[in-house]
């Protein structure tokens, strides 16, 4: 029996056969999962899709949506470029695909957001075409397997897995061998304490035989990430109101509103240029630490109190509102801010 078989047996009886995204034949909702799914573990995500398609149950639906409100969905849930880019391409295949999802793979990774193995992932699971994946769970299984020496991340190393994954994708049942070998790298090929006797294909994976299996994938070289540090203002007003600024796309927290940032200016110099009715600083609260995927964010928040008029308008060049965290509008706030906003409430 060859691998592919051995999986779809083992699936068939210890798969995940209930996930809220397994829809044959509907590639919309697969795709919704697909980058959620993207460095993000299943238990965490299902709440989360199971919101978001209560929204948006069909592509048109997202299309027409203010980001705003796919943001305030998508909090909580990191990496927000993925958010951005789900809105973009939904708006793309609704004006250009007249709202019907490609179902070319080529088509697909020249969409944003989506690279080949989401492509893949998404046709395989949807429609049954036979396209290889290389996702995290399914790299760490051929890692394993094949005994695989390099980082998955490295050119070389990358490449001789797709040819191992094209190799073993059968022609017939993708779906289930797409879903069967994702499974077994999530819940049996762990990347700590793997259960090796539940295995299907265990007899033979060489970093098995070798009693090398927590060698495998060989881990990514250490590099020391970046500090880099930045200031915030936590202005209330009268009325127990925080103002907020919304962030650039691009670059951190794109979209999403948060604290105005100091940047290079004085504090007074900042009060001065943008509150015209003034502000009270009180001390910095405790610098916190968030970390990215390439580098540390040091921040420092100011809390301040604004003077007179709780309307008193902030010339701002980005959109700016006065937030009522007792009565939270739906905006996508920037995950480390709200945890500030809600610390200070108490």
């Amino acid at each position: 029996m060859n691998i592919a078989d051995r999986l779809l047996d083992w699936h068939k009886h210890h798969g995940r056969h209930d996930l809220p995204w397994q829809v044959r034949g509907e590639t919309y909702p697969v795709w919704v999962s697909e980058i959620m799914l993207q460095q993000t573990q299943v238990a965490t995500v299902i709440p989360y899709y199971e919101r978001f398609i209560a929204q948006f149950p069909q592509i048109q639906n997202l299309a027409d949506a203010k980001l705003d409100r796919v943001l305030h969905l998508w909090s909580g849930l990191g990496y927000y470029a993925r958010a951005r880019n789900l809105h973009k391409t939904s708006q793309i295949i609704t004006n250009q695909y007249g709202g019907k999802f490609p179902v070319d793979i080529n088509d697909l990774v020249a969409l944003p957001g989506i690279g080949k193995s989401t492509a893949g992932a998404i046709l395989a699971q949807s429609l049954g075409q036979a396209h290889p994946i290389l996702d995290g769970n399914v790299k760490r299984v051929l890692s394993r397997y094949f005994r695989i020496d390099g980082w998955p991340g490295h050119r070389d190393t990358e490449k001789r897995l797709w040819q191992l994954s094209e190799d073993l994708t059968p022609s017939t049942r993708v779906a289930e061998y797409t879903q069967a070998i994702m499974d077994l790298g999530a819940t049996v090929c762990t990347r700590s304490h793997p259960h090796c006797t539940g295995c299907p294909i265990h007899e033979d994976c060489q970093a098995r035989i070798y009693s090398e299996v927590n060698a495998y994938p060989h881990k990514r070289p250490k590099k020391t990430l970046p500090v880099k540090a930045a200031t915030f203002l936590l202005v209330r007003n009268n009325q127990g109101e925080i103002y907020l600024t919304q962030r650039p796309a691009s670059g951190i927290w794109g979209g999403l509103w948060c604290l105005p940032e100091l940047h290079q200016e004085t504090d007074t110099e900042w009060r001065i240029k943008n509150f015209p009715a003034g502000i009270t600083t009180e001390q910095p609260l405790p610098v916190v630490r968030h970390t990215f995927s390439h580098y540390h964010l040091d921040f420092t928040v100011i809390p301040a109190t604004a003077r007179g008029n709780h309307q008193a308008g902030i010339r701002e060049t980005a959109p700016a509102i006065w937030y009522n965290p007792a009565k939270p509008a739906k905006l996508g706030l920037a995950a480390p801010i709200k945890k500030i906003i809600h610390e200070t409430e108490v």
